[in-house]
């Protein structure tokens, strides 16, 4: 799941004098700092600022709302039929939405 859009990290490059940004995998950003020859990870402070400020990425807002609805129907379903399995079901994919919205 993608916790940063590249146009933040980006906007936080140019404010910085930062330069040739680079995803080098999922959620893990590069770039020159200014006046540097190499180029070096993002800082994970500024990765947290920038999501504190910025909020959630859609992929976030669907899964979480996803999850919210899939609850709600297992809930409706688990009362109707008198049958535990789909509020199981429910809370093993909270589980798995839950740790890919954890951000490291």
């Amino acid at each position: 799941m993608k916790h940063y859009h590249n146009e933040w990290i980006e906007e936080w490059c140019q404010e910085n004098g930062w330069t040739d940004l680079f995803e080098e995998r999922r959620n893990n950003y590069w770039a020159f700092p200014p006046g540097a020859v190499m180029p070096e990870p993002i800082p994970t402070h500024t990765l947290r600022l920038i999501k504190t400020q910025k909020g959630l990425t859609s992929q976030e807002k669907f899964w979480s709302i996803s999850a919210l609805f899939g609850t709600i129907v297992a809930v409706v379903s688990t009362y109707l039929l008198k049958c535990p399995i789909p509020l199981v079901l429910a809370f093993a994919f909270d589980a798995v939405t839950a740790a890919q919205l954890e951000v490291e």
